[in-house]
């Protein structure tokens, strides 16, 4: 994929000359994931966005990945981590916070989404800003309210780093601390963090079947939901306004492309591992699945930029409501949590 193409930040040239050096036209795949090293994803998932073409998987690159995603050296003042904000106990998530917490306290101004299921993201960041995900942690390792760090400050540290000087050598070769294979090897341990053990996995499986009260909250899922939050992902990646607000403090989506008519959309977000990554939406605004239901059934908002399905809301009836909850329950992946080779040591 051009990076040429994949790219709406605004970076030091420097840097993104450097990023871009090696990045040609992917060829087209023979296997999607090569050097044997093959991702656990169910058949019935579609086939990733994100593949390991020319970033070619392998357990060292992997094993970097980790071991970068979980050090806050990657933060100015050494306080901060990628995994301080995506927590594996939170589903990679922060949850219990409506904005996190950076260097020197400083707070963000957008919810933390999941960080699970990257490769099939077509972009990143609420607002889709980001459209690859080899460049995506480049917004919150430099943003100065989130990890506040210069992309050439970081490349220096891990150089004077006996510990990183080894593990970029194994997954890269002698000379390799280059910010290139630096957001390569994040790619490769975040695109293995995927969620596919809920109970609705192994209800797909043939595992399992959903209660009675499942089955009903399933089928006004697919009536009602699915359009937007597309089975098995739960998502389509697309930008809504679904009407939290009418005023646009965040101009969500306009931001990026500067068009009135994407004022107040969001990418929408996956609906998996709702129980572990409260509160909702991409200001936080709601704790608990019980009020996005009553928001979508009677709380919409108008404005001229809502989404059309969602006008007057979808009068659900106090059953519907505990049925949709208990079949977004089924949605939960507690192995994801407990899953050893995504945490440290």
């Amino acid at each position: 994929m051009n990076i040429f193409k994949c790219i709406y930040l605004i970076m030091p040239l420097g840097i993104f000359l450097v990023l871009i050096s090696s990045c040609k036209k992917d060829p087209i795949p023979s296997n999607p994931v090569p050097n044997n090293l093959e991702l656990d994803f169910p058949s019935y998932f579609p086939q990733p966005h994100y593949q390991f073409i020319t970033n070619i998987l392998t357990k060292d690159r992997i094993i970097l990945g980790k071991e970068l995603y979980y050090d806050p050296i990657l933060s100015s003042d050494s306080s901060i981590s990628c995994a301080s904000c995506h927590k594996q106990s939170d589903a990679f998530a922060d949850a219990g916070k409506v904005f996190s917490h950076g260097v020197n306290h400083a707070l963000g101004t957008r919810n933390s989404p999941v960080i699970f299921n990257m490769i099939w993201n077509t972009s990143f960041m609420a607002d889709g800003g980001i459209n690859h995900l080899e460049i995506m942690p480049l917004a919150p390792l430099t943003v100065p309210n989130e990890m506040n760090e210069e992309m050439n400050h970081i490349l220096l540290k891990l150089k004077r780093s006996s510990k990183y000087t080894a593990l970029f050598n194994q997954a890269f070769g002698e000379n390799s601390i280059t910010a290139k294979n630096f957001f390569y090897s994040l790619a490769q341990f975040m695109g293995t963090i995927i969620s596919s053990n809920s109970k609705y996995d192994n209800v797909k499986k043939g595992n399992t079947l959903f209660t009675s009260q499942e089955e009903k909250g399933y089928q006004l899922f697919l009536s009602k939901c699915n359009t937007c939050h597309t089975e098995p992902l739960f998502t389509n990646y697309s930008f809504h306004n679904n009407g939290i607000d009418s005023i646009f403090d965040d101009a969500g989506r306009q931001r990026i492309t500067l068009d009135n008519n994407d004022l107040g959309k969001f990418k929408v977000p996956t609906l998996r591992n709702l129980r572990y990554t409260s509160p909702y939406m991409h200001n936080g605004s709601f704790n608990s699945i019980e009020d996005v239901i009553t928001h979508y059934s009677e709380n919409i908002i108008d404005s001229k930029t809502l989404t059309p399905s969602l006008k007057g809301g979808f009068r659900f009836t106090q059953e519907e409501k505990n049925n949709l909850r208990a079949f977004l329950n089924t949605l939960n992946d507690s192995s994801l949590l407990q899953n050893s080779n995504l945490n440290v040591d």
